[in-house]
C-alpha cells in the first residue's frame, strides 16, 4: 500500500454529498472491507470519544452502487501499519501517522483503487444524528446553568456561559442516537472534593427533592434556545480529519462554545421540540439526562 494522506473532510459544513478518488482498499479482520478515499463527507465513528454513531450511505464507482454499512476511524503509520479504532497506538492526530475515514463495505467491491467515487451519506441518518448532538451540547450548557447553586466553590472550570462546567466535571459518558443523545455523570468524592454538593445545605434541597425543579429549569432553557432560532456552525481550522473543531451557537445569552468533533444543526429553528429527562440513581452517585430532540 502507497502512503496515504489524512482524508480531508466536509461534514463540519454539513454536507452529505462528494466526489473524490479511492486511494486504497483495505481487507478487514471481521470479512468486511475498508474503502479510503482523498475527500469524504462521511462523519466516521471516533475511536477516542465514540459519542456520534457513524455515517452510512453509498459509494458509487464506475455506476457500481456500493452501501457503506459502517464507517470508522483508521491510522496509517510511519512503518506502513495499517490499523483501526482501537488498535491504532497513538493519540489521534499524531503527526507521524495519516488519520483516514474508512468506508466499511460488506463485500469487496474490486479493482476500484485510483477510480473516481460518488460519496452519498443517508440524509435523514445525519439529520436526526446532527439534531441529537447539537442537543446534547445545549443540554450541558442549561445544566450547568441549573446546577450552579450547588457549588459551594469555583471548581475551577467555567462553561462558555460563565457557568461552573459540571457536564465536563462530573462526564461519565455521552452517547447519542437517532432518538436522543444520553449523558451518564458521576456524582463521586472527586466531584464533591471539586465543592459539588448533593446533600441539603441552608435553603438549598437534596438534590433527589430538587430533581424536578432543576429538570423544568433545564428544559424552560432549552425551549427559549430553540425558540430562538439560534445559529449554530462548526468553527472549522482545516479541511483534515484531524483538525481541532469548535461547536459555535450564537445563543441569547451569548456566543457558546464547545469543542466538537461531530456533526450539528445550522440553526436551532430546526427543531420543534427539545426536552430532557433527569434521573438520579438510588443511591445518589449517578445523574443521567437523555435528552430527546423533535425536528421541525
Amino acid at each position: 500500500m502507497t502512503t496515504l494522506p489524512t482524508t480531508r473532510v466536509s461534514f463540519p459544513a454539513g454536507e452529505v454529498n462528494g466526489s473524490s478518488t479511492v486511494l486504497a482498499v483495505h481487507p478487514l479482520a471481521d470479512g468486511r472491507y475498508a474503502v479510503v478515499t482523498e475527500e469524504s463527507p462521511f462523519h466516521p465513528l471516533d475511536h477516542t470519544w465514540p459519542d456520534q454513531p457513524a455515517d452510512l450511505g453509498t459509494l458509487t464507482v464506475d455506476g457500481a452502487v456500493h452501501p457503506v454499512v459502517d464507517c470508522l476511524t483508521g491510522g496509517y503509520g510511519p512503518e506502513g501499519e495499517f490499523l483501526v479504532g482501537a488498535e491504532i497506538p497513538v493519540r489521534r492526530g499524531d503527526e507521524a501517522w495519516s488519520w483516514l475515514v474508512l468506508h466499511v463495505l460488506a463485500a469487496d467491491p474490486g479493482a476500484v483503487t485510483g477510480r473516481p467515487v460518488e460519496l452519498a451519506v443517508d440524509p435523514q441518518r445525519r439529520a436526526l444524528l446532527s439534531s441529537a448532538h447539537s442537543g446534547c451540547h445545549l443540554l450541558a450548557l442549561a445544566l450547568n446553568e441549573a446546577l450552579a447553586p450547588r457549588w459551594r466553590k469555583d471548581p475551577g472550570r467555567a462553561d462558555a456561559l460563565g457557568h461552573p462546567d459540571f457536564d465536563s466535571l462530573a462526564m461519565a459518558s455521552s452517547v447519542m442516537d437517532t432518538e436522543a443523545s444520553t449523558d451518564t455523570y458521576r456524582l463521586g468524592k472527586s466531584l464533591r472534593k471539586k465543592g459539588f454538593t448533593t446533600e441539603a445545605a441552608e435553603e438549598l434541597p437534596a438534590l433527589a427533592e430538587a430533581l424536578p425543579a432543576i429538570t423544568e429549569a433545564v428544559n424552560a432553557r432549552l425551549a427559549s434556545w430553540v425558540a430562538a432560532d439560534a445559529a449554530v456552525r462548526i468553527d472549522v481550522p482545516g479541511p483534515e480529519l484531524t483538525a481541532r473543531r469548535q461547536w459555535h451557537a450564537e445563543l441569547p445569552e451569548g456566543a457558546a462554545t464547545i469543542a466538537c468533533g461531530g456533526t450539528h444543526l445550522h440553526h436551532l429553528g430546526e427543531l420543534a421540540e427539545l426536552r430532557t429527562e433527569l434521573t438520579l440513581s438510588e443511591d445518589g452517585s449517578e445523574l443521567v439526562a437523555v435528552t430527546r430532540p423533535k425536528r421541525a
